[in-house]
């Protein structure tokens, strides 16, 4: 093959990669900085969508089917409603104008709106034990870890679409590729994480985790170059190559590690250590936990960063409690008493463009 030619058939192979790695899935809003996936989420950075919200905590107690609502200046609870059979996380929707409580055993979603902290409707949607929205803001994604599959619903009128049955029992977290097209979901029960492609929405790939674990949250990290994946028998957290599936390494955080939260400087990954009662945090950019913060007595589980960044807010699963810690230094600025098995806390208004669900994952 003359030189010519040849340079120009590899000088075309590298432009199809990176025209490959550069389509994003149709629909999604633009990837500001590929460096970080997280650059919308910085402190201070909200919508106009949300921005004369009240900055509020609202916390989903499983054990006692009822919302507690936090004032987080006072660390008083201002608000108390009951809702259905089991909630387990309250998920800001995809254009952020709404908060769905997710109560698995009660079949429904019960609405509450963020600009008055009130609850309002209520739906009846199979087994909603997580939600996610794809990254096109095209379906709200019940995550029906019971009946072991994925539902994806119409965003808006929480229509069915699809049912997706998955190859695991157990199905609970979930985090997206940097380009939208494929999510990464956890399951329990199986000591495996599924892939399944967005577009297509079908499963396209499986991996076992080393150990028989049970894998909880996933997280992507900010330059989308690894998924973060909380193994609470394993007692750490896994590095996920997505595009290949392969692990890539873990880290061992501590007893019990469970939820997953970046802060607002995209630097850190807090990874709350539920069964030891402590907090890790891993640096980034260097794949390493840098930082270790105790809770004593505590069974800290899901929530979310503040909106300027300073505090970090987790429930206490088996404690009754919810904390709100210093990310400064890693102190308690307090414990709050609530309902009876306190689970996917959500803080909001929190900055962002959209919400890929959860308790608050945006970009």
């Amino acid at each position: 093959m003359p030189s010519v030619i040849r340079h120009a058939a590899i000088t075309l192979l590298i432009l199809s990669g990176c025209a490959k790695a550069a389509d994003p899935l149709p629909g999604m809003p633009p990837v500001l900085d590929k460096l970080d996936i997280y650059s919308a989420d910085a402190a201070g950075a909200l919508s106009p969508v949300v921005r004369k919200f009240p900055s509020l905590i609202y916390v989903p107690n499983s054990g006692s089917n009822s919302v507690d609502v936090i004032d987080p200046k006072t660390y008083r609870i201002i608000r108390h409603f009951r809702v259905g059979r089991q909630p387990q996380h309250v998920t800001p929707s995809y254009d952020l104008k709404t908060l769905w409580v997710l109560c698995d055993l009660g079949d429904s979603l019960t609405l509450i709106n963020p600009a008055t902290g009130k609850k309002g409707k209520t739906l009846k949607v199979k087994d909603p034990y997580n939600m996610y929205y794809t990254p096109d803001g095209r379906y709200a994604i019940v995550v029906a870890e019971r009946i072991h599959q994925l539902d994806f619903r119409e965003a808006h009128s929480m229509i069915l679409v699809k049912s997706l049955p998955v190859p695991c029992r157990g199905v609970d977290h979930m985090d997206f590729s940097a380009d939208g097209r494929y999510l990464i979901a956890s399951c329990e029960f199986s000591a495996m994480v599924v892939k399944v492609d967005v577009e297509k929405l079908t499963v396209v790939g499986s991996l076992d985790l080393p150990g028989g674990g049970m894998p909880q949250d996933v997280k992507l990290s900010p330059d989308g170059a690894v998924f973060y994946v909380a193994d609470m028998k394993a007692n750490g957290v896994h590095l996920v190559d997505g595009e290949h599936m392969r692990i890539l390494g873990f880290l061992a955080t501590g007893k019990g590690a469970h939820g997953l939260y970046a802060s607002r400087d995209s630097k850190v990954l807090y990874v709350s250590n539920r069964e030891e009662g402590s907090i890790s945090l891993i640096d980034f950019a260097t794949r390493k936990i840098v930082h270790r913060w105790e809770i004593p007595h505590g069974t800290p589980d899901m929530g979310g960063v503040s909106a300027d960044g300073k505090v970090l807010w987790l429930s206490g699963r088996y404690s009754r409690e919810v904390y709100a810690i210093d990310t400064a230094d890693g102190h308690l600025r307090a414990r709050i008493r609530v309902g009876k098995g306190p689970h996917g806390l959500c803080v909001y208004p929190q900055p962002g463009r959209y919400s890929l669900g959860h308790t608050g994952v945006f970009r």
